[in-house]
């Protein structure tokens, strides 16, 4: 059942993909066909995969049989021993039941959504091939393996963010994460590479089993003498930056909305992005090891948390404002991994999974209903044109709050308590922050509520008029979603974070003795626990005063206070930074290598220079041959004038 859970999405991948290539012969009849066929296995495959990790995840977890299936041996080369298995722990099989069952919904959702395109055996197989990479990448037994799938969810988002390759707006966001998500990668292969320096291996069992004997080893980089497990986890953690999209690396997130709406949901719920949080959480036995690089990790999340948060709260795109919203709970994930709440930080992954793919999905829904239109300012009055997408919306974001009994609640409030009761420094600098935040996200989300769904209609009259219900393809899949947006946080509380954690992680999650956040996270104050959800509320209602009750104090604050408007609608300029300093200087060089290094040089010298030389010695050597006898005639008497001086001067 496991290999199935995994490897039937790649199979419906391939055999969608195979159908993009048969031609339709400009029949409507069989594109429809075809565009069907593919619908059918993708969404088939899925479910069944859905299904095949459900029946995993009973027998294997709670039967408390985990291990690794071994596939085949991959390389055996020196000391280098490594094979393709699907490891079988709890942190695994969590990954990818929540993985299967979230892409599935979308799979789905992707029926309706993309009916009238003209590529859609393509797109489904990319959706496919995507969740398949997701898949080798949480059930990776070795650091190599878990590469390939980093690799290859790192290509198809770059094929499923430009999947409208006819819009330069989408190719350009395409080569962004594609690009941005490199320089996190680089780190993530250095990484590799000093794990089996340092180790002589890749596989992680091995590694886990060494990482406290060599838990005071140092290295030398750049002739200097480092933690070697520090300069390893700190590696590791650029890797994990980039694919999370924490501050710095974040760039790439908010354009990844260039893509269809259900590509969105899929990298920013369930997969690409949490792929960082997942590795960290893997690595635990590593990072336990390293106060510096737990730090960092505690440190960048909490920044990333506020710093998303600020800017989503100016944004007027109806998916960027959500995808600002998911940089924002990833730092709430990393800054619980960096204090050593581990489970929590996966508690809080999964819950986010169900209720960011539920807004993502409603957002789609909300489009697709304004016939492609995503600027909110343009939207107002649609709670009783489309009631269920608005029921879906509200749901999702009273989770995405932090309102009790929802599964942002439970999962959130745990974050945060788990950094307060780290009772460190950075411990109170990410609680704080995280504060701030959850104040921020319930204020943005109703923001997005309110200018969405009610006041009077800002849409011409023309759109409004066709404004409609999605079809049941696309509400079904948000009421799953939002079963698990609902119940998620209390139903796995116990098993995650609550008394059954020990035996429910088991050893998949490695925490060192006197690390102790999560468990003094159930003893913290009680206005520690009722401050996130007292702040969300006043989130919530400053939201209902700025955008329903005294609409004109947004445009206030907005002219007073001009420059802080313009630095959170401009992004911190972050684009503006690196443009200028990485992006220009880039073209600046690679134009004057050009230029003066390919054009002047290698081909001035090389091939150009041969071929002008040789042209030029032609037209010298053509001019002789004038056709005049004089000139003949003449020619010789030299020749005759110069052998004679030769003879005369030589003695020959």
């Amino acid at each position: 059942m496991y290999l199935a859970a995994v490897f039937l999405p790649l199979l419906g991948g391939l055999i969608a993909g195979s159908l993009s290539f048969i031609p339709d012969g400009g029949e409507k009849e069989r594109k429809h066909k075809l565009d069907r066929a593919a619908q059918l296995i993708t969404c088939g495959g899925m479910l069944l995969a859905a299904v095949a990790a459900l029946v995993t995840f009973i027998s294997v977890v709670l039967g408390g049989e985990t291990g690794a299936l071994e596939i085949f041996t991959w390389i055996d080369s020196g000391s280098m021993e490594l094979s393709w298995e699907l490891r079988a722990d709890t942190l695994s099989l969590v990954m990818v039941l929540m993985v299967t069952v979230v892409s599935s919904m979308i799979h789905i959702y992707s029926v309706g959504y993309m009916s009238h395109d003209h590529s859609i055996p393509r797109f489904q197989s990319y959706l496919s091939l995507f969740t398949f990479f997701m898949l080798m990448l949480v059930t990776s037994n070795n650091l190599v393996q878990m590469f390939f799938g980093w690799e290859g969810v790192g290509l198809m988002s770059y094929l499923l963010i430009g999947f409208w390759f006819e819009r330069p707006s989408a190719c350009a966001a395409a080569i962004k994460a594609f690009v941005v998500n490199r320089v996190g990668d680089f780190g993530f292969a250095l990484g590799i590479f000093a794990t089996f320096l340092m180790f002589d291996t890749i596989n992680f069992d091995v590694i886990f089993g060494l990482a406290e004997a060599q838990a005071d080893q140092t290295i030398n980089v750049f002739s200097g003498e480092f933690h070697a497990l520090t300069v390893i986890c700190l590696l590791l953690f650029v890797g994990a930056m980039g694919k999370s999209a924490q501050l710095g690396l974040h760039t790439w997130l908010p354009d990844a909305m260039e893509g269809p709406t259900p590509v969105s949901a899929l990298i920013h719920a369930a997969t690409m992005v949490t792929a960082g949080v997942f590795m960290v959480a893997r690595l635990s036995p590593l990072f336990e090891h390293s106060d510096v690089a737990l730090t960092v990790v505690t440190i960048v999340g909490a920044s990333t948390a506020i710093f998303a948060a600020t800017i989503g709260c100016v944004q007027n795109d109806i998916k960027r404002v959500i995808a600002y919203s998911t940089c924002s709970q990833l730092g709430y994930m990393f800054f619980a991994l960096g204090v050593s709440a581990y489970s929590a930080g996966i508690f809080h992954l999964v819950t986010h999974a169900f209720f960011k793919a539920l807004l993502f999905l409603g957002a789609g829904s909300v489009i697709h209903a304004m016939s492609d239109e995503q600027d909110m300012r343009k939207m107002g009055g649609l709670y009783k044109l489309i009631p269920v997408t608005y029921v879906m919306m509200w749901i999702g974001s009273l989770a995405l709050a932090g309102v009790w009994p929802f599964a942002g609640f439970f999962s959130k409030d745990i974050v945060l308590e788990a950094a307060w009761g780290a009772h460190s420094a950075v411990g109170q600098y990410a609680f704080w922050l995280g504060i701030a935040a959850a104040f921020l996200t319930a204020f943005y989300s109703w923001r997005l509520l309110i200018m969405t769904f009610h006041g009077k209609p800002r849409a011409d009259e023309v759109t409004m008029a066709h404004v409609h219900e999605s079809p049941k393809v696309m509400l079904l899949p948000l009421m799953v979603l939002s079963v698990g947006a609902i119940f998620a946080g209390l139903g796995l509380y116990n098993w995650f974070v609550g008394a059954g954690t020990v035996d429910f992680w088991g050893n998949a999650i490695f925490v060192l003795e006197g690390h102790d956040a999560l468990e003094n996270a159930h003893h913290v104050p009680l206005w520690v626990k009722y401050l996130p959800l007292v702040v969300g509320l006043a989130g919530i209602a400053m939201a209902y005063v700025f955008y329903m009750f005294a609409p004109g104090i947004p445009a206030a604050i907005a002219s007073t206070f001009k420059g802080v408007h313009r630095f959170l609608l401009n992004k911190w300029y972050f684009d503006e930074l690196y443009d200028f300093l990485f992006v220009k200087p880039a073209f600046r060089l690679g134009h004057g290598l050009w230029k003066g290094g390919d054009g002047q040089v290698i081909d001035g010298v090389g091939p150009d220079g041969i071929a002008a030389a040789t042209r030029n010695l032609a037209r010298r050597a053509a001019a002789l041959q004038s056709g005049f006898l004089y000139h003949y005639a003449f020619a010789m008497l030299l020749g005759v004038a110069i052998l004679v001086t030769w003879f005369l001067v030589t003695g020959g």
